[in-house]
């Protein structure tokens, strides 16, 4: 565990709080209502891109500048801020104040557009950028230059910090899955940002050819958008399945690429120990054909994925026969059809070196000049 103190005066700026992996939907714009924060408490990520203004156009910056920065097509802008901004959740902060002229935002709250818009209360140093408008996740981005680490006195720091490797074991335990649907019948945001991610590296990873999906949840949720956007005819279809920890061998049986969870943590992509025929991450294929590749998704969609809890009914009280069970509440049912989150699509997929293949790009382009392309 951690806090962030003022670079300039020591001032403590956080509580206590230990490093995880950044979530996909950290930059994801979702509807028109107040989301809650993106961070749990007592966590910070760190976001290893510039973050923040100024702002370059595409046309500026050009294709080998951002290619040499990680982004492989055409996005409307590239950030030159600093990189390593670290972002906790609003509550964890202290010792802050706002800066009255730069509260702007786009409805409901503050956006961030112009810069850090929080200083530090005792010597007045610009220190953060709270967001809280409509449409975003509840974030304060703390400047890198502006902050420091220091290890907190009452507990220890966290396994991330110390770059250890992920307790895979502890995954189900220790963390839950995202139910997929909400209480009022919509998708759930965080399903929409972690699919629109992994459908990126699954396009990436699928050479163009077509792919077939188990039945349940991730034909709802993959199954429209493959169709849509891999080229159809009678090529073999590629097997995509579910592997990860507490998932056995058998379930890389028969499977060309593997659904895998990303560590919450430190952010890691599982791995099998036999690492000489296991799979293969999307980004860095083997030239062995027999090799599985494996597709990262958030570990709270991918828990739900692998291990489903479906809604069971319980026994009613109240004097009724053994054997009868209430039909209340009845299992969430999405009010539409699902739709992966198209900015968080295209983010992912313009950071894939894949995008460059011809096939590839023109998806891209065809997504990001259409917002109504289908599925999205």
């Amino acid at each position: 565990m951690v806090v962030f103190a003022c670079a300039r005066c020591d001032a403590v700026l956080t509580g206590p709080v230990e490093r995880v992996a950044l979530p996909v939907r950290a930059h994801q714009a979702y509807g028109h209502e107040l989301l809650p924060a993106l961070m749990e408490p007592g966590t910070y990520a760190v976001e290893p891109e510039p973050f923040g203004p100024p702002w370059r156009p595409w046309g500026e910056v050009g294709a080998e500048e951002a290619a040499a920065r990680g982004v492989f097509a055409p996005v409307p802008g590239l950030s030159f801020g600093a990189p390593g901004a670290v972002v906790v959740a609003p509550g964890d902060t202290r010792g802050t104040v706002l800066i009255p002229d730069r509260c702007d935002g786009y409805c409901l709250g503050l956006d961030g557009r112009d810069g850090p818009n929080l200083v530090c209360a005792r010597c007045a140093s610009p220190v953060a950028t709270r967001i809280d408008d409509c449409t975003f996740w509840q974030t304060v981005w703390l400047v890198p230059d502006a902050v420091r680490r220091v290890p907190d006195d009452d507990a220890e720091e966290c396994s991330a910090d110390a770059d250890s490797a992920a307790d895979w074991a502890a995954l189900a335990r220790e963390f839950q899955g995202a139910p997929p649907v909400e209480a009022c019948g919509a998708w759930d945001a965080r399903w929409e940002a972690a699919v629109g991610a992994a459908l990126a590296h699954l396009l990436g990873a699928s050479a163009g050819a077509p792919m077939a999906l188990p039945d349940g949840i991730l034909t709802d949720t993959f199954g429209r958008a493959l169709d849509a956007l891999l080229p159809s005819g009678p090529a073999r279809r590629r097997q995509v399945g579910v592997a990860g920890p507490g998932l056995p061998p058998s379930a890389l049986r028969d499977v060309d690429i593997a659904l895998v969870p990303r560590h919450p943590r430190t952010g890691e992509v599982w791995q099998p120990s036999d690492t000489g025929t296991g799979p293969r991450t999307a980004a860095a294929p083997s030239t062995a054909a027999a090799a599985v590749v494996a597709v990262p998704l958030e570990a709270d969609v991918w828990l739900h994925v692998a291990f489903p809890r479906e809604q069971l009914p319980v026994p009613a009280t109240g004097g009724l026969p053994d054997g009868v069970y209430r039909d209340d509440p009845l299992p969430l049912r999405p009010m539409r059809l699902f739709a992966p989150d198209r900015r968080v699509f295209l983010r992912t997929l313009a950071r894939l070196p894949a995008v460059r293949e011809p096939w590839l790009r023109a998806v891209y382009d065809r997504v990001r000049d259409d917002p109504l392309t289908r599925p999205f």
